[in-house]
Parts: C-alpha cells; sequence; structure tokens
C-alpha cells in the first residue's frame, strides 16, 4: 500500500476500535438538555447499578482496617524491657546490700539519708556525735549525784540541767553544720538543723542512742557500715552517670538505689507485667507519647503506689515501648468485602405519569437512569458527528507519528506499519473485554525493542492521549500504563539481549505498580475520602505491577516469532545473530577457515566506519559475517582457502567457468541464507557488498587467452549495488581487505594512498550512487581503514634467540 492509502487505514482501523463512546450513545445523555418534558409510562423501581458500584467501591475502600499485635515488634520491646532491669541490677549490685544496718538500730530512713548525705553533713554529723561521746563521762557522773541527792532542790537543778543538755547538744550541732558551711559546704545545712523533723536530726538522735546502746566496738561497727555504704552508693551513682540509653534520654535515677531488694523484685514483675498489658492493648501508631504515658502510669498505681518508683518505671516503659498494632491483611480483606456486599443496591422509584425531566432541564444521572431504563434516552447506533470528530483527532495522532517515523526511522515499510497498528489495537482491546489494566507496556516493550526508543515512546503517548476521548477508562489505569509504557519504550532501543528485556520488565513492573498507587491515593485525597484502605490499595497497585512484569513476559515470548513473520532486525536479534557459535557461522569456521578469517577483518574495518558515520553498527556487524557463505558451496575455488595449496583455477584454465564459480557464491549465499531464515536485510549484503563489480582477475585473463569473444556481463556480479549505506560500507571494506593484508613494510601514507585509489575506482564505476555515501565521506572511510589496519599491524619486540632455545 502506498502511504496515504496506510494512513487512511490506519485512522479507519484506530477510529472504529477507539471510539467506543460514539457508538449506541443516548441523545439524551447526563449533561445535555432535555428537548420536551419526560412522563414515566409506569411505576417501577430501577437499579442505579453505577451508583452501586460507587457505594460498593467506596465502602470497600473506606472500611476501618482490622488491626492484630506483631510479635515480632512484641517481643523487641520485651527483649528491651528485661535489657533495662537487667541495667538496674548491676547498678543494684555497685551499690550493695540495703538495709546495710539492722533496722532495730537505724531505720530504712535514717541508713537512706546516712548513704546520701553530702561530704559536709556527715562530717557534722560525726563532729557533733563525738562532742557528745566525749561528755559522756560527765553526765554519767551528774546522773549519779542527782540520783543519790533527795533534796528536792537538786532533782530541780538536775531537770535544769537535762534541758540544757539538750539546747546545748543543738547549739553543737548548728555550729557544725556552720563550720560546714565555712568550709565550702551547703548554706541549707543551718536551716535543717533548726527543723526537730530534718533528716540530720533524725539521724544524730538514732545515732545517740545507739551509741548509748552499744558500747565502743560496736557503735565503731556502725560507723564503719555507713561509711562502706556512702562509699559504695558514691561509686554507684558515677556508673549510674554514666549510662548511656538509646535515645539520650536517661532512664534510672538514684531512686533505683534505694530499693529494697524486696521492693526491687516487686518493681521488677509489675513493669513487666505492665509491659505485656500495655502490647496486649496494642499501640497504634501515631499515638501521642503524653496520652502513652498517662495509660503506664495509670498501670503502674496499681501495683506501685510510690510516686517515685512509679516515675523510674515508666521511664524505663517509654524508653521500650513502640506501636505494635500492623494491619492484619486476610482479616481487612474480609471486612471489605464483607462492608461492599453489606451496602445496599442504590433503586430509584418513580411513579406512572411522573414527571422524569422537564423540558429544557439540564439531565441529571438519575434522571438518565430512568430515561434509559424506559427506552426514552433515544440512542443511535452511531454518533456520526461525534465519531468523525474523534476521526479526525485520530488523523493528527497518527500525522504526529509520520512525522517521528520519517525523522527516525525513514526506510520503515508497510509490514512495519501494520505490525505497530496491530499493538495499537491491543489497547481498546483489553478495555472492550474488561481487563484492569492497558496493553501500553507490552506495546512500549515491542515498539521501542523492534523500531528504536523514539518510536516506543511515540506510540504509547499518543495512544494515551486520543483513549481516554474514545473510550471509558479509568484513570488510573490508563496513567499507571502510560507512564510503564513510555518507560519501556524508551529503554527497550538500547537493549541488545534478551535477559537485559526480562530485567526492564522487572523495572516496568514497579513504575506500573507504584505509578498506580500514588494516582489512586492522590484521587482518594483529593476527594476528601478519610480512612482509605491502605492495604487493599497496596494490593490492588502489586497486581498492576505484576501485570507490567507479565506484560514483559509475553513480549519476550513473542517477539521471536514477530521477527520472523515481520521481518524483523531488531538488535537483539543482530546480537543474536552475530554470535559465532550460530550454526552457519560455525560451517564457514569448519569449512571454509580462510573465508571465515577474512570475514573478521571486513567486519572490523566494516563496524569502525560505521560507528564515524553514523551508521548501524550491529547491522554492518551480522550482515558482514554473513556476505560470504556462499563461499562454503566450493571453498577451493578461494585462494584464502587454498591454504599454499594448488589452485583450483589453474587446473581448469578457463577465465569463464572461473568467472562462474566466483559469481556462484552470490547466489549459493542467498540460498544458504533463505534456508536459514536470515533476515531479509542481512541477506541484502550479500549480493549488494558485491553489487555489478568486475571480477577483473579473470576478465584480463579471458582478454589476454583470445579463445572468443569477451563479454563483460559474464565477468560482472549480477547486483544489485548497494542500496544502503551499510552494505556500501562492507563493499568498501571487503574491496580493500586483500589489498591491506598485501601490505607488509608500507607505511601508513601508502596504505592510504593505495585504499583511495580502490574508493575511487568503486565511486568511478558507479557501484555507490544508490548507496547514500557522499565523495566526502570517502576520506574519512580511507583513514578509519588505515587506522585499523595499523591496529592488526603493530610491531612487536623480536625475542633473543637465547629465549628460544632449549637452555
Amino acid at each position: 500500500m502506498s502511504g496515504p492509502v496506510s494512513t487512511v487505514v490506519a485512522v479507519f482501523c484506530l477510529t472504529g476500535a477507539l471510539g467506543q463512546r460514539f457508538y449506541n450513545q443516548p441523545k439524551l445523555d447526563v449533561g445535555s438538555r432535555a428537548p420536551q418534558t419526560v412522563i414515566a409510562p409506569r411505576s417501577d423501581r430501577v437499579e442505579d447499578s453505577k451508583t452501586t458500584e460507587e457505594l460498593r467501591r467506596s465502602a470497600r475502600l473506606g472500611a476501618s482496617p482490622v488491626l492484630m499485635g506483631d510479635p515480632m515488634v512484641n517481643q523487641r520491646v520485651l527483649s528491651q524491657v528485661k535489657r533495662y532491669l537487667e541495667q538496674g541490677n548491676r547498678l543494684r549490685e555497685a551499690v550493695g546490700e540495703f538495709p546495710y544496718v539492722e533496722t532495730g538500730l537505724l531505720s530504712r530512713e535514717v541508713q537512706r539519708y546516712l548513704r546520701s548525705a553530702s561530704t559536709w553533713e556527715w562530717r557534722a554529723i560525726q563532729w557533733t556525735l563525738s562532742r557528745q561521746l566525749e561528755e559522756r563521762a560527765v553526765e554519767s557522773t551528774v546522773d549519779s549525784t542527782v540520783e543519790a541527792s533527795e533534796d528536792p532542790l537538786s532533782q530541780l537543778e538536775a531537770q535544769t540541767a537535762e534541758a540544757d543538755e539538750v539546747e546545748t547538744r543543738r547549739e553543737q550541732m548548728l555550729q557544725a553544720s556552720r563550720l560546714g558551711a565555712v568550709n565550702g559546704a551547703s548554706q541549707v545545712l543551718s536551716d535543717l538543723l533548726e527543723s526537730q523533723a530534718s533528716p540530720m536530726n533524725q539521724a544524730l538522735e538514732q545515732l545517740l542512742v545507739v551509741s548509748q546502746q552499744l558500747d565502743e566496738e560496736g557503735v565503731e561497727a556502725v560507723m564503719t557500715a555507713v561509711e562502706m555504704a556512702r562509699e559504695r552508693y558514691a561509686q554507684a551513682l558515677e556508673q549510674l552517670a554514666e549510662v548511656s540509653y538509646p535515645n539520650g534520654q536517661p532512664v534510672y535515677t538514684n531512686t533505683l538505689l534505694n530499693l529494697s531488694a524486696e521492693d526491687w523484685q516487686q518493681t521488677r514483675n509489675t513493669t513487666l507485667q505492665v509491659g505485656r498489658q500495655m502490647l496486649a492493648q496494642g499501640i497504634a501508631s501515631g499515638v501521642p507519647a503524653r496520652m502513652l504515658q498517662d495509660s503506664v502510669e495509670m498501670q503502674l498505681s496499681l501495683a506501685l503506689p510510690d510516686a517515685q518508683i512509679r516515675h523510674l518505671m515508666s521511664a524505663v516503659l517509654m524508653n521500650a515501648l513502640e506501636a505494635n498494632l500492623v494491619t492484619d491483611p486476610d482479616r481487612t480483606r474480609e471486612r471489605a468485602e464483607s462492608a461492599a456486599e453489606a451496602q445496599e443496591p442504590a433503586y430509584l422509584s418513580v411513579e406512572a405519569g411522573e414527571v422524569i425531566v422537564e423540558a429544557g432541564e439540564v439531565i441529571t444521572r438519575r434522571q438518565f437512569v430512568l430515561l434509559d431504563h424506559f427506552g426514552l434516552a433515544r440512542r443511535a447506533p452511531v454518533n456520526w458527528i461525534g465519531w468523525i470528530a474523534f476521526g479526525g483527532t485520530v488523523f493528527v495522532a497518527v500525522s504526529l507519528y509520520g512525522v517521528v517515523e520519517r525523522r527516525v526511522h525513514p526506510k520503515i515499510c508497510n509490514g512495519d506499519r501494520l505490525l505497530i497498528l496491530l499493538l495499537s489495537l491491543s489497547a481498546p482491546v483489553m478495555v472492550l473485554f474488561g481487563v484492569p489494566t492497558t496493553s501500553f507496556p507490552a506495546i512500549g516493550l515491542a515498539v521501542g525493542s523492534f523500531y528504536g526508543s523514539w518510536m516506543g515512546v511515540t506510540v504509547v503517548a499518543l495512544l494515551s492521549l486520543i483513549m481516554p476521548i474514545g473510550l471509558e477508562i479509568e484513570l488510573g489505569y490508563l496513567i499507571a500504563g502510560a507512564i510503564s509504557g513510555a518507560i519501556g519504550g524508551a529503554m527497550a532501543g538500547r537493549l541488545r539481549s534478551r535477559e537485559e528485556l526480562a530485567l526492564l520488565g522487572a523495572g516496568v513492573g514497579f513504575a506500573q505498580g507504584a505509578s498506580f498507587f500514588f494516582i489512586t491515593v492522590t484521587s482518594l485525597l483529593l476527594q476528601g475520602t478519610t480512612g482509605p484502605l491502605w492495604s487493599l490499595l497496596l494490593e490492588t497497585a502489586l497486581i498492576q505491577g505484576l501485570w507490567g512484569v507479565g506484560w514483559s513476559v509475553v513480549v519476550l515470548g513473542v517477539s521471536p516469532y514477530l521477527e520472523h513473520l515481520f521481518d524483523l532486525v531488531t538488535p537483539i536479534r543482530l546480537a543474536e545473530l552475530s554470535n559465532p557459535n550460530r550454526p552457519l557461522l560455525k560451517r564457514l569456521a569448519a569449512e571454509a577457515p580462510g573465508t571465515f578469517q577474512h570475514t573478521l577483518f571486513v567486519a572490523t574495518l566494516a563496524e569502525s566506519a560505521a560507528k564515524a558515520l553514523g551508521c548501524n553498527v550491529e547491522l554492518v556487524r551480522a550482515g558482514t559475517l554473513y556476505h560470504d557463505i556462499g563461499k562454503m558451496h566450493d571453498p577451493q575455488g578461494f585462494v584464502e582457502n587454498q591454504m599454499g595449496g594448488p589452485n583450483k583455477h589453474d587446473r581448469i584454465n578457463d577465465p569463464w567457468k572461473s568467472a562462474a564459480i566466483i559469481k556462484k557464491h552470490v547466489t549459493q549465499g542467498l540460498v544458504m541464507a533463505r534456508k536459514s531464515r536470515l533476515p531479509k536485510a542481512i541477506q541484502a549484503f550479500i549480493p549488494e557488498h558485491q553489487g555489478t563489480m568486475l571480477i577483473a582477475y579473470f576478465y584480463y585473463q579471458a582478454k589476454h587467452s583470445n579463445r572468443r569473444e569477451v563479454n563483460d556481463a559474464d565477468f560482472r556480479y549480477d547486483g544489485p549495488i548497494p542500496q544502503s549505506r551499510e552494505t556500501g560500507i562492507v563493499m568498501l571494506a571487503d574491496s580493500c581487505e586483500a589489498a591491506l593484508r598485501s601490505l607488509k613494510d608500507a607505511t601508513p601514507e601508502d596504505a592510504l594512498s593505495m585504499v583511495n585509489k580502490i574508493l575511487r575506482a568503486r565511486w568511478q564505476d558507479n557501484q555507490l550512487v544508490d548507496s547514500g555515501l557522499t565523495r566526502a565521506e570517502m576520506g574519512k572511510i580511507a583513514e578509519i581503514f588505515v587506522q585499523v589496519w595499523q591496529q592488526f599491524n603493530h610491531k612487536r619486540i623480536a625475542y633473543p634467540k637465547a629465549v628460544l632455545s632449549n637452555k
């Protein structure tokens, strides 16, 4: 078909497949104005299926998720609580046992005070206590004298002396505290001593009682126990200050060190129990820290009445607790489906004779459902005006595609256009069958890998723009498919193996799933939908991602068949054909090894030139490897395979027969290529690399033989001459290969001169007139050929004879 005809066919097919919105379209649709008043012919109750589906979808998405405790989080939290409690054990071991003195001598409160009192407080207590001990003897004497006297006046004096003694002891304590203040102790000690109920007064009172109850050794033992307890307590405080915590917030204070063993054991058990209760109740993500702390302290208050201990253990739990509630996907899905099933269908009721819509009124959704139910919507088989307008839009899209095609792939044929059209038609077919996805990823991957990145992206972009005009398709599926298809098309043109295409499929699937998730969430948020069912959205996005991967699997599976059916030469197929382990190339290497080596050198020359001129390097490589396969029909008829043996043509001694043998490698090569189902683009290299050149050696031999009249046609190849830049480059490389190999000690200038002569001869022989190569490019090609020749003929250092000897 000609270009205009193929364009008309493409526009007609695409318009017919994509324009489903214009078939069976009601004239009285939602948003249109009623030309006249319409009355219900009978009473009926009509289900609004579209509204019902929207309500069920909203119920499904709006269902609250079912939460469950995460066992891994629970285990982690409890392990953290146990680590904190074990850390508390180590700190308590450093401070030693409590109480460290019998409680009959010193109360627990006094023992706590003495252990934690400042140095100057302790010195003041020691000083006051020592003064009292020194005066014990004097006091005992006074007491004995008073008891021996029966004079009432003496008894009164004794009572007065006792009161003075108490006052004197108080003054001594004040002096001791002031002494401490002078030496840098806290100024508040004096205030503490003035209070009868101060810890310091209570400690002095109990120590004085101990000094009266025990002998001197007993008092010394008590004081030593206090000193040791104070020393251990100071060391424990240092360790407490050095403890590091994960979040930087301290957990333990000196309250931990003041607990008795029984209190600590109860506190540990209670803390673990409260931690388990909090996890069992569940901690949701986003719960304010203050609310969580209030809940913890309320639980602790039931078993730990002491506020300081409660605050201590609250800090332990707050540092360990974390959100443990996660969504239960199975039960959440069940709840969502139950909510959707529980949604009652939306019914519309109408009475006979009731006005459905007034004349001139804009038709609403409810009115359209009733009109359509009673067959009053005036549906037409085809909305021709809309269909033709849509066809104009499709024509613009096809024209834009044509512009890109001419710039990127100017030699594309109608078979290729047919394949692109068929791939494009798969998109509306998927929508018509109600499949919840689009085939854009497959279209992008296939067109991109077959015809290049620009073609793949263009087809996907144009389809994604015109599809929503003619088809009803969900926005999320459309955009997600377009994004993944464009990514696939852009990347597929750069691939060189099917393994890379498979890996790209995984990326396309991820792009489709992620795009669908983001688009759906954004749409729900813009609509003000609260409490979206995240697990269901993630599941749907995962399914979309699997669709994307599935399309890549489909493309991987069908691409070899499409390549053979439509004779495509993709970079991947060319790379596979260039594999030296292909059967035809293995045969060439085994049956005609000289020709195979010649082919490799020609391929190197041609590839370098093609790369410099911006040609299809993969096509040049593959075409060069197969351009001389016809020589396998008679390998000994070509000098490169004779390996120094006798020349077959000397025995024949007939230039015409020899020329026929040489020409036959083209025809036999085409037979082998067709039998091996090589692409036509590869087959073209077999005749075109020789063109209609003269087989000069045997032509001049025939001229000098004078046997019969020499006809040029008998000694020229049948052609055609090169029809592309790629085959033209291979012709030049093939012509120069033998000449370059023959050069041994020539300079690069000599080699360049010889190559230019060969290229000039081909140009003057009109072998390149249809190739697209320019005269200016001949010089560049010659320079590249010489550079490659230099790389192959680089100099090496000669080995000394001693290296090659047996010694």
